[in-house]
C-alpha cells in the first residue's frame, strides 16, 4: 500500500524506468573508455575529467580521441555525460599567477567540452584565501566573463556547484551563485550543479521530508530549479553544518538514506542527472551499491 506523503505534497513518484543515475568514471586509457566503464555497471549518466585533474597543462584533444569519444558515446547511449573541471582552478585565487593559470586551464576546458559534445562543466566557484567573499565573487565573475569571451556561441555551459564553505570557499550559500550568475554578461551560459554533501555541511537539511521541501523552495526562490541541471548524490562523513566536505556511501553517513529518496522521488527533478562522486574501489563494485540504493529509495513509499 501506498504512503501519502505529508511533506512532498503534489510532488509525484518517479518510475524505475526514469532513472538517470550514474558515476563519476575514470578515463585511463583514453576519454572513450569512460562509456565502456559506465556501461559496465548500469550507468544511465557519467560524469568525467577531460584530462588529469592534478596537472595544468593538457594535450590538445586530436581528431582521432574526439571521433573515439563520440563513436562511443553513440555505441552506449549514456547521455548526458558531464565533466568536472580541474580541482587546481581557483578562480578567485589571491595568487596572481595562479589566477591566470586558473583562467587559462577554465577557458582550455570549456574548448575541450565543446569539442566534445560535453553539455556542462562543472566547476567549485572558488576560494579567496582571506580576499573576502564579496571580492572573490567579483574575480570569479570576472573570470567567467574572460572565459566566456574567448569561446563565444559555445553550447557547453559553466555549472557552478555548490560547496561546503571549507576554509575560504566561495558558494556556501545559494545567494553566493545567485550574485554570480547575476554579475556575468551572459547569464543564459550559466547552471547550477547541487552536491547533497555539500549543502548539509554547509547548513543547508535535507534529512526528513519537511527540512528538503524547506531547502529546495529556498533554492528554488533564489537561483530557480530551472538553473539545475546536475546533482551530486553523496552522503556526509561530518555532521550537520560541519563546514567540511567528507563524502560518504549512500545512507552510511550523517544525511542518511531517507534524503535521497526524497531526491529520487521528486518529479520535478526527473531529467536532472544523479552523479555519484562517492569512495570507490578499482572494481566499482561501490557505485553499482550505491546506485542500487537510489534505485531502492526511488521506489519506496
Amino acid at each position: 500500500m501506498r504512503r501519502k506523503s505529508k511533506g512532498l505534497g503534489k510532488i509525484k513518484l518517479q518510475t524505475s524506468k526514469n532513472l538517470l543515475i550514474g558515476a563519476h568514471v575514470s578515463i585511463a586509457g583514453g576519454l572513450h573508455l569512460a562509456f565502456e566503464r559506465g556501461a559496465s555497471i548500469g550507468c544511465k549518466t557519467i560524469q568525467i575529467f577531460t584530462k588529469s585533474s592534478n596537472q595544468w597543462k593538457s594535450k590538445q584533444l586530436t581528431d582521432m580521441e574526439i571521433q573515439l569519444y563520440k563513436a562511443a558515446a553513440r555505441k552506449h547511449k549514456i547521455h548526458p555525460v558531464v565533466a568536472h573541471d580541474s580541482y587546481l582552478i581557483n578562480l578567485c585565487a589571491a595568487d596572481n599567477e595562479i589566477l591566470i593559470k586558473s583562467r587559462h586551464t577554465f577557458t582550455d576546458e570549456l574548448q575541450r567540452c565543446e569539442a566534445l559534445g560535453i553539455p556542462y562543466l562543472i566547476f567549485h566557484p572558488g576560494s579567496h584565501v582571506g580576499t573576502g567573499e564579496l571580492e572573490g565573487i567579483k574575480k570569479i565573475v570576472e573570470s567567467l566573463n574572460l572565459a566566456h569571451e574567448q569561446t563565444p556561441r559555445f553550447k557547453v555551459k559553466s555549472v557552478l556547484e555548490t560547496t561546503a564553505g571549507q576554509g575560504t570557499a566561495i558558494g556556501y550559500k545559494f545567494e553566493h551563485l545567485r550574485k554570480i550568475i547575476d554579475g556575468v554578461d551572459e547569464p543564459e551560459r550559466m547552471a547550477v550543479c547541487l552536491d547533497t554533501n555539500h549543502i548539509f555541511s554547509a547548513g543547508y537539511d535535507i534529512r526528513t521530508e519537511v527540512e528538503y521541501v524547506k531547502t529546495f523552495k529556498e533554492f528554488d526562490a533564489i537561483m530557480g530549479l530551472n538553473r539545475l541541471v546536475v546533482i551530486h548524490c553523496n552522503d556526509s562523513k561530518k555532521e550537520f553544518g560541519s563546514r567540511v566536505d567528507r563524502h560518504e556511501h549512500i545512507g552510511k553517513g550523517a544525511i542518511g538514506k531517507d534524503a535521497f529518496g526524497f531526491i529520487m522521488r521528486d518529479k520535478r527533478l526527473i531529467k536532472i542527472p544523479k552523479v555519484l562522486e562517492t569512495p570507490k574501489g578499482v572494481d566499482m563494485m561501490d557505485d553499482i551499491i550505491n546506485m542500487k540504493l537510489l534505485s531502492d529509495v526511488a521506489q519506496e513509499y
